[in-house]
């Protein structure tokens, strides 16, 4: 592993992939057969589980468990504290790693700190989930998502900027039209 700093507190497991460039800081814990891609920042206490796939340049800040079937596209952000499920209805007693749903967080989306994505949802391309939302459908392409449970209340730029009525930046002049699965560039 290339140019990959892992703090000294961190335990990366035989068989993990880590990409070039990419930094594991303290108390993180990478499983085997996770795939973490080139330059991507895991903060403190970061939980990576078995099959996970991270694309390239995501940032995961601290306290973040990302478990078997999430799939994160390259940049995305994972806000402090906020929580991924992976099976729908768990319990103590009854073994159901069987019935994991997959999650997929698309390119370039965030999600806010302290928000819930709810197992077997897909957030769109740069989506935006606000702090403490609780997702429990899917996240269309370019949604801003906020409250419990989490609805659309507008739009986002790739940048990041809410859009107005007119779908246009006011920041980086970007132009959006409607589309069935969110906004698409114009």
């Amino acid at each position: 592993m290339k140019d990959v700093f892992i703090h000294e507190s961190a335990w990366v497991d035989k068989g993990a992939v880590i990409g070039q460039g990419t930094r594991i800081w303290h108390f993180c814990h990478i499983f085997s057969g996770a795939k973490i891609g080139e330059d991507c920042n895991l903060g403190q206490n970061v939980m990576v589980g078995p099959e996970v796939v991270v694309g390239k340049g995501c940032k995961i800040q601290n306290n973040v468990s990302i478990y078997k079937g999430v799939t994160l596209e390259d940049h995305v952000f994972c806000g402090p504290s906020m929580v991924f499920t992976n099976i729908y209805n768990p319990r103590a007693h009854i073994r159901k790693m069987d019935q994991v749903r997959p999650t997929l967080v698309k390119k370039g989306a965030t999600l806010g700190a302290n928000c819930t994505i709810l197992c077997g949802v897909t957030i769109g391309r740069y989506a935006l989930v606000g702090a403490g939302a609780v997702v429990v459908r899917d996240v269309l392409n370019h949604a801003l998502a906020v409250g419990n449970p989490a609805s659309r209340i507008g739009w986002v730029c790739e940048c990041g900027e809410r859009l107005g009525d007119n779908l246009r930046c006011d920041d980086c002049g970007k132009k959006f039209a409607e589309a069935e699965n969110g906004l698409v560039s114009a």
